[in-house]
């Protein structure tokens, strides 16, 4: 690849996808999507896919690519996005690389450390001892052992507490004097980024907004089918951490009232928006372009071009 991916990110409900297929519609180009939940099939609307007329006039990667019940590990997703970014290059097509994920977007713009491969029996017994004794004394371990790594993960975020964990007792060195090359931009796949910024208290109407619809779009029947689909193919632990999926099982569970659920999973997202903001704010050599409440897709899409121009 010689000429820079161009990578558009933002907020969850920040209006970035119908930005990318704008873009891909005027150029007859593709669409990679960075997304850690819409690569799942069965999960549709919940996870804000492309609608069937989109996907009918651009093609999208790395969309519906595996089953609920697989796994997914950021290694996989980057193979797979530079075979699709390189394999697009050699066909002279047009793509953009498009999503929220900030953790693939990291991936895809700095790379990844050649750390050890996963250990099931080591993780599995990570996993149990969080189960019985909370994820907090895991955190307190990952502390001790490395607290940079510490420093930069949520105490909350299991995955990723007991991967450093997993590194730190494979290797006997802290998972963050390893990732030297994070923070630093890859010159072999080269990525050319813009952001879409708006107004904090318009991001959050605009979620609020957006689970209303896609509840009253029969994402309850969604969550009611993959309940079904559980008795045999339980979910995997990456699929479960899509939002509001949770909330939803509960109250077809009886824990919850579907009022209550669609409380929890607006504030919810909104607590995922921040956390969003907060990892995108660490990213260097992102131009972000500020859009307007009703701007328009079209009206964004010809400033992002701009945008991509001026960077050239």
């Amino acid at each position: 690849m010689n000429a820079p991916l161009p990578l558009l990110i933002g907020p969850t409900a920040g209006g970035k996808s119908a930005v990318a297929f704008e873009l891909a519609r005027r150029r007859d180009g593709e669409i990679l999507s960075v997304d850690s939940m819409k690569l799942y099939k069965r999960l549709e609307i919940g996870v804000a896919k492309p609608v069937a007329q989109e996907r009918a006039s651009v093609r999208y990667h790395l969309i519906d690519w595996k089953e609920p019940w697989e796994s997914c590990s950021v290694a996989e997703w980057l193979a797979e996005a530079e075979r699709v970014a390189r394999a697009a290059a050699a066909r002279n097509v047009f793509l953009l690389a498009e999503g929220g994920t900030a953790l693939y977007i990291k991936a895809l713009r700095e790379g990844l450390f050649p750390g050890p491969g996963r250990s099931p029996e080591l993780r599995a017994g990570l996993e149990r001892e969080a189960e019985t004794g909370g994820v907090g004394i895991l955190y307190e371990r990952l502390q001790a052992a490395d607290p940079a790594a510490a420093k930069k993960i949520l105490p909350s975020d299991l995955r990723r507490i007991v991967r450093a964990l997993e590194v730190h007792a494979l290797t006997g060195k802290p998972i963050s004097a390893q990732q030297v090359q994070w923070g630093k931009l890859r010159e072999d796949f080269p990525v050319r980024a813009v952001g879409l910024a708006l107004d904090r208290k318009v991001l959050y109407r605009r979620i609020d907004e957006r689970v209303d619809r896609m509840l009253a779009a029969g994402w309850l029947d969604e969550c009611r089918a993959l309940r079904e689909l559980e008795k045999d193919h339980p979910l995997s632990k990456e699929a479960r951490m899509a939002i509001g999926y949770r909330q939803l099982f509960a109250h077809l569970h009886g824990a919850l009232t579907l009022d209550e659920a669609r409380q929890r999973i607006k504030f919810e997202t909104h607590h995922f928006a921040r956390r969003q903001l907060s990892w995108f704010r660490r990213f260097t050599e992102v131009t972000w372009i500020e859009i307007g409440a009703d701007e328009s897709a079209t009206s964004i899409a010809d400033r992002v071009e701009a945008a991509l121009a001026l960077r050239a």
